[in-house]
């Protein structure tokens, strides 16, 4: 048996056919995989969930909440007062992540036991912000943006500097996935952020070298467990809302 450790998938963002007679490149995607022999799959965090659909072999989307809220708790002084902030109304649902339910979801805010606000954005193209909205309250409080990935970051450096404009005493910002490409170190170094905290999902030791705001969370312990919990046999659902110690 063929156990895959694939932490990419994050980029198999077209989850449905752009153009009349398109491919789901997604699902092509999982053919391709389940076709060269893999038998199980184990990843992180997809920007769809959807995703795990299109594969006819099991899928086991791991979370990398656990581990941020380990991180939060541990190095974000005044956390108690933060608010949660999703860069856009369409990533509100990342603020959801799966704990008893298969159909429900707990927040890392309600987790937390703070608030949470949503920024909303329209997009003139791809990768171009035209406008945001901030809807939340986050005067005098430590604003926390959460996301899946950021590639050139420049939502969540717009996001950053409409938090400052809105009062928040101090910016952070913590992503799953820091791809981190073309203009990303620049903007981030130039915007208002005490850290952007990323995992390594990605390899970010050259990014760690061009801005001392990149903080990273090793998430190896996780899908260690994970595979430990799959060699032999044992429900891995357990890491979907707890860290391994």
């Amino acid at each position: 048996m063929i156990n895959l450790l694939c932490l990419k998938l994050y980029v198999s963002l077209v989850n449905f056919p752009l153009q009349s007679r398109a491919p789901i490149s997604a699902k092509l995607v999982a053919n391709m995989l389940s076709i060269a022999g893999a038998d199980h799959i184990i990843t992180m965090d997809l920007h769809a969930s959807q995703i795990q659909g299109f594969f006819d072999i099991p899928v086991d989307n791991l979370y990398a909440e656990p581990a941020v809220l380990k991180w939060i708790r541990e190095n974000i002084e005044g956390w108690k007062n933060s608010v949660i902030v999703s860069p856009d109304a369409g990533g509100a649902k990342r603020l959801l992540c799966s704990s008893n339910s298969a159909l429900f979801v707990t927040s890392i805010a309600d987790r937390l036991n703070v608030d949470f606000a949503l920024i909303h954005k329209e997009r003139k193209r791809a990768n171009e912000v035209d406008r945001m909205v901030l809807v939340g309250d986050v005067k005098e409080r430590v604003a926390i943006l959460v996301d899946d990935m950021a590639d050139t970051c420049g939502t969540i450096c717009c996001a950053a500097d409409k938090l400052v404009m809105a009062g928040a005493s101090k910016v952070y910002a913590i992503l799953t996935h820091g791809i981190l490409s073309g203009p990303a170190l620049s903007r981030i170094n130039k915007a208002p952020f005490e850290a952007v905290v990323v995992t390594n999902t990605t390899p970010q030791e050259e990014h760690c070298a061009e801005s001392d705001k990149i903080k990273v969370i090793d998430i190896s312990p996780i899908l260690a467990e994970a595979i430990r919990r799959t060699h032999n046999g044992e429900s891995v659902s357990y890491l979907f809302s707890n860290a391994p110690l």
